[in-house]
């Protein structure tokens, strides 16, 4: 089963919740509304590099944005099912 990439999602909550608007937010990770507006859509997704920056701000984990529930392995190895 393939795991839903949920990043516009995070950030257009948060965003709605600091009433910010797609421009304000793009100007904190130093990107453009335009993006932002993008990445809310699913029609793309922030670079990788920015994924750090945006956990941070938003307050949600990278696995969580990427549609990794917590605490489930995404991989059959045996080190991780044991915990």
């Amino acid at each position: 089963m393939k795991n839903k990439i949920r990043i516009g999602e995070f950030i257009l909550k948060y965003r709605k919740e600091h009433r910010l608007t797609q421009g304000e937010f793009g100007e904190l990770l130093g990107v453009s509304a335009f993006a932002v507006s993008k990445w809310e859509r699913e029609f793309c997704y922030p670079d990788i590099f920015l994924l750090p920056s945006i956990s941070e701000l938003i307050g949600v984990s990278i696995d969580e944005m990427m549609g990794n529930d917590i605490g489930i392995c995404a991989h059959k190895n045996s080190a991780c099912q044991e915990k």
